[in-house]
């Protein structure tokens, strides 16, 4: 369920780690690039676009497991390359991340390259992609979760009732509790963003960097902000795009994809009118009340097993890029009447993405704890988001995690240089707007904010605003940023 639901972030107390370094430098050019296995750096790539991709140069390095003790348990990142061509331009790395938690961020580098990252950019820094702890390449984390398990997805399916909320508890524990006892258990004490930050500084040492340069999208976002937090000498130019709020990918988080599902919808729904031959409405409420009628009708009788909450997740899904519009009408139409929808690819490797991310955002952060929480904020949600919220605020195996935490998560705050430019989309699903001001409210005099009105996950290189991609682009090549806030008026999208 809800595929990029969860890849969506798809999401608190004290000051930063107690631990904030440990990273012993290692000496210059002391990683080995080798070519990477194609699956390796392509993984969620379409066949038809692999060859259209610069090819790139894979390593592997060698990180603790806990930084308390450096000499202690080691696990591999798995890291790669595209080199800049123009040695003269290059001015250093550039570190990537699409997000998650537990996507593979590998083969990032050169879907960046082939999305439209600008020449000046690529010219101007070595682009560095790497699988996050737990994830792909690196050493990866299972929860041994079942092909019925993984069916049911990350996110919890649609509560209309707060016994719904406590008939999903069950499913619920026993995700966390097979996460907690799987053969890589021992892992996920040590699964969290401030470690994986901590990862970034040795691939930074490793590359024989004094500064690391980042661009990071979605989950990526929170990401770089925690690095930026713990390593603020360390943080050369630092690029946020559709933004977290400052607390990560926490209960909140969560429970604004409700919020970004609202925010968005109308997008569509004024799309779905502007073209009558889909039969969804001719007017942007007409479409609204399509979706509940066919949430409603789905929730008793499937179309070929495909249900409410498939319905639900894959509308989400979708509007994360205006290019997916007409197959969301294309699905409601099939579904409307009775007929199977178009088939979308599998997700690879979903088990360990969903067990790399629970472990991360249940090991960030407290949960709340009791199912009687989960059914107050679902009976909230519902009224406040109808299409989504009795989902988003339903009970997760957060719920049953362990309480022992090896550390707080960072505290995002003022301190450090004034080095972070955000870009954010105005109606984005998956990490609304008002999480990304209150994390523009939190890095104050450290970030400025570029918004682009246009709906959609992901301003750069993918969006179609050029005002806010070329900010980006500017601070990347030039260092130069707004001097204040901007508001990208809206521009046709191609």
């Amino acid at each position: 369920m809800h595929r990029t639901l969860s890849l969506a972030l798809a999401t608190t107390a004290v000051a930063v780690t107690a631990f904030p370094g440990a990273a012993v430098a290692a000496a210059p050019d002391s990683v080995q690039w080798g070519p990477c296995s194609e699956k390796a750096a392509s993984e969620k790539v379409a066949v038809a676009e692999k060859a259209a991709l610069p090819r790139l140069e894979c390593s592997t390095l060698q990180v603790p497991l806990d930084y308390r003790d450096p000499d202690g348990r080691q696990i591999e990142i798995a890291i790669s390359r595209l080199a800049s061509k123009v040695p003269s331009q290059r001015r250093g790395v550039l570190l990537t991340s699409p997000g998650g938690p537990g996507i593979t961020g590998l083969g990032y580098p050169a879907v960046l390259a082939g999305s439209g990252l600008p020449q000046e950019v690529l010219d101007s820094y070595d682009v560095i992609g790497f699988d996050p702890r737990g994830v792909g390449r690196s050493t990866p984390v299972t929860c041994d979760l079942t092909p019925q398990q993984q069916a049911r997805g990350n996110v919890p399916p649609y509560a209309h009732t707060a016994a719904e909320v406590a008939r999903e508890a069950p499913h619920a524990r026993a995700v966390a509790e097979q996460c907690t006892t799987s053969r890589t258990a021992w892992m996920l004490p040590h699964t969290t963003t401030a470690n994986t930050a901590r990862d970034m500084d040795r691939i930074r040492a490793a590359l024989g960097e004094p500064r690391l340069s980042y661009l990071g999208a979605s989950y990526g976002s929170y990401l770089g902000a925690v690095y930026t937090t713990m390593f603020p000498k360390r943080s050369d130019r630092i690029v946020l795009d559709s933004n977290l709020g400052p607390g990560g990918y926490d209960v909140t988080a969560m429970r604004l994809l409700a919020r970004g599902m609202e925010d968005r919808f109308p997008d569509f729904a004024g799309f779905a009118a502007a073209h009558p031959e889909y039969g969804l409405g001719t007017t942007p409420e007409q479409v609204r009340a399509k979706f509940f009628d066919l949430a409603e009708r789905l929730e008793t009788e499937p179309v070929q097993g495909f249900d409410a909450t498939s319905f639900r997740g894959v509308t989400f899904d979708r509007l994360y890029s205006d290019a997916d519009l007409p197959l969301v009408a294309r699905i409601w139409q099939a579904l409307d009447a009775d007929r199977p929808p178009p088939a979308t690819p599998p997700f690879p490797n979903m088990e360990n993405f969903m067990s790399a991310r629970f472990s991360v955002i249940c090991g960030d952060n407290r949960w709340p704890e009791t199912v009687r929480e989960y059914q107050r904020n679902v009976a909230v949600d519902r009224l406040k988001y109808p299409m989504l919220g009795g989902s988003t605020a339903s009970i997760g195996p957060c719920a049953f995690w362990p309480d022992e935490r090896v550390e707080p998560p960072v505290r995002i705050g003022e301190r450090g240089p004034s080095n972070v430019l955000m870009v954010q989309n105005e109606r984005d699903p998956g990490t609304p707007l008002v999480g990304a001001q209150k994390l523009r409210r939190a890095f104050g005099k450290r970030a400025a904010m570029v918004t682009a009105d246009q709906g959609g996950h992901g301003v750069y290189p993918f969006g179609p605003n050029a005002c806010a991609k070329d900010a980006a682009t500017a601070f990347l090549t030039t260092g130069q940023r707004p001097s204040q806030d901007l508001a990208c008026t809206a521009e046709p999208s191609n």
